[in-house]
């Protein structure tokens, strides 16, 4: 007899799920050993909005559907700043969760469906044992698919139900192909890049997801234009000459000048909001910009031409109708050669005033002088915080599966070590490197210890300054309580070694030797570097955006 949560389990693991993150309850231990007995692989977190987090940060590395378990009521209800942000960033992630019996709540249940709608979370329930499978199969292919969490609810009292022993692996379904764009919305965008002398093609996630890197390159080499990504979709034009990198706050000076130029630009799977824009500062006023995006509705203030549509199939049909056209190519990369050149280099070619005390290490020398000591095969993990900034200048990436970017999408912080945990696990040919800030690292510590036994080599680099860096900078001016800003200096090192990392004080360069005998060694485990970081020192982004308050 196969109960319906061992059903569960078995058609997850037929579904091509091959790893799970979870805090088990009594609402999902059964439907978890089911998993776990058919093949699936498990990491226990510490806390289930840390599960959530992994899970979400394993398909940003791998684009693999994974899953975050965890029981009913407060189980779920923990899961919920790291599952708005899977929300937000589209990533496809199953949630197991137990949930009230069929009969309706009891006094400690909560409408756990109400609580997916705010979040825009779809909902499948299992209602009927005889449908449970299909139901099943059909929760990951909705997040495969869609690229979106999924919740999967499963009320208590059905989980011991027989079901007919029906044991066949359900294989994962082939992705839809995507609907043809209407040729005629695409005209007055040919009309644009029929006159333009200097265009721009920027690539956001949702052009990564479609798998849209190659036609982009190509579509951009025929109209001459230069490239650029947002901050979520780094390393996508990693390969080719004309790539400005990142479009925003974080592109270096040069960089930023060209993409000023630009008299069209389309941007391709890219929401174009404040951030990638650099609140409005990034483009020229006067440039046509061209949005293309499967949602309609993200339409940004800032476009001027919307084509609904996925980026791949319309870069397909958009370079088809540029060679029919025969449209002229312009000059603006012959003319802008050494410039390129100099955009390219980024900000490791500029030099910067070392501001570093005693005790104290200057932000840009730590972060500069830790890019030697990095593979260029790497998996960069961000939690949300000012310091974002010093890795996503110097620290490029291969792909935007080596950029993984927690809690950006729903401006949290307190994520980035499960997210360390979910990337490394997902993607263990590439070393993860985690940058949090010591306020984010105080909120998520639980998950250090997850990170340490999963035993993936990782290295973790805290960003302390003593205080929540932003809010500092940019509300003390404003009258804030410093009080309320800072905390007392933490020793991570200290606490890193309890939980069974290697872990040295960084104050100099020197201390970086660290890194050093440690990749010599092999990269064994976790080694946790707690960086003093000078506390005075802002960021450009932060800096630009404070000017033009």
């Amino acid at each position: 007899m196969t109960t319906l949560a061992q059903a569960v389990g078995q058609t997850l693991a037929g579904s091509g799920i091959r790893h799970a993150f979870g805090v088990v309850g009594g609402g999902n231990i059964l439907a978890t050993a089911a998993l776990t007995a058919a093949g699936v692989r498990y990491t226990a977190a510490r806390h289930e909005g840390g599960a959530m987090a992994m899970a979400d940060a394993y398909f940003r590395a791998t684009g693999d559907v994974a899953i975050c378990t965890t029981t009913h009521g407060p189980g779920i209800a923990n899961t919920v700043t790291a599952l708005a942000d899977a929300a937000k960033n589209r990533s496809g992630v199953v949630l197991l969760c137990g949930d009230a019996p069929s009969s309706g709540l009891r006094p400690h249940d909560i409408d756990q469906s109400a609580l997916m709608a705010a979040l825009g979370v779809r909902v499948v329930r299992l209602t009927e044992p005889r449908t449970a499978r299909a139901d099943t199969a059909d929760a990951v292919r909705i997040a495969r698919e869609g690229r979106c969490p999924v919740a999967l609810f499963l009320p208590g009292d059905l989980l011991g139900l027989p079901l007919p022993d029906e044991r066949d692996a359900v294989a994962p379904g082939a992705a839809s192909l995507p609907p043809a764009v209407d040729g005629r919305a695409l005209e007055p965008v040919l009309d644009a890049l029929a006159g333009a002398r200097r265009p721009l093609l920027i690539a956001g996630l949702g052009a990564w997801h479609s798998g849209a890197g190659k036609i982009l390159s190509e579509l951009g080499d025929r109209l001459g234009a230069l490239f650029a990504t947002t901050v979520m979709a780094s390393g996508l034009f990693h390969d080719s000459p004309w790539s400005l990198g990142v479009c925003g706050g974080f592109a270096a000076p040069e960089a930023a000048a060209l993409m000023g130029e630009a008299d069209v630009v389309v941007a391709f799977g890219a929401s174009l909001d404040t951030f990638t824009l650099h609140g409005g500062r990034i483009l020229d006023p006067a440039a046509t910009v061209v949005q293309v995006d499967i949602a309609e509705r993200r339409r940004a203030q800032r476009t001027d031409l919307l084509v609904p549509g996925d980026a791949h199939a319309v870069a397909v049909q958009l370079l088809d109708a540029v060679e029919k056209r025969a449209l002229p190519v312009p000059d603006w990369r012959h003319r802008r050669v050494a410039q390129v050149a100099r955009a390219r280099a980024g900000w490791a070619a500029l030099a910067h005033e070392d501001v570093s005390t005693a005790d104290r290490i200057d932000p840009h020398t730590l972060t500069r002088s830790l890019a030697a000591l990095l593979p260029e095969e790497r998996t960069v993990v961000l939690d949300g915080g000012h310091f974002i900034a010093w890795p996503g200048m110097y620290w490029p990436v291969p792909d935007p599966a080596g950029f993984v970017f927690t809690g950006a999408a729903f401006q949290s912080i307190g994520l980035g070590l499960a997210g360390a945990v979910g990337a490394a696990v997902g993607r263990p040919d590439r070393l993860t490197v985690a940058a949090v800030g010591d306020g984010g690292a105080l909120m998520g510590l639980p998950e250090l210890d997850t990170l340490v036994r999963s035993g993936r080599p990782t290295l973790v680099v805290v960003y302390d300054d003593a205080a929540y860096g932003f809010e500092e900078h940019m509300y003390a001016p404003q009258g804030a309580d410093p009080a309320t800003l800072s905390f007392a200096d933490t020793d991570f090192a200290a606490v890193a070694r309890g939980l069974g990392a290697t872990a040295v004080t960084v104050r100099r360069p020197d201390d970086l030797d660290a890194v050093r005998r440690w990749r010599t060694a092999g990269c064994p485990g976790t080694l946790v570097l707690d960086c003093k970081v000078v506390s005075g020192v802002i960021a450009p982004f932060l800096a630009d955006l404070l000017d033009r308050t």
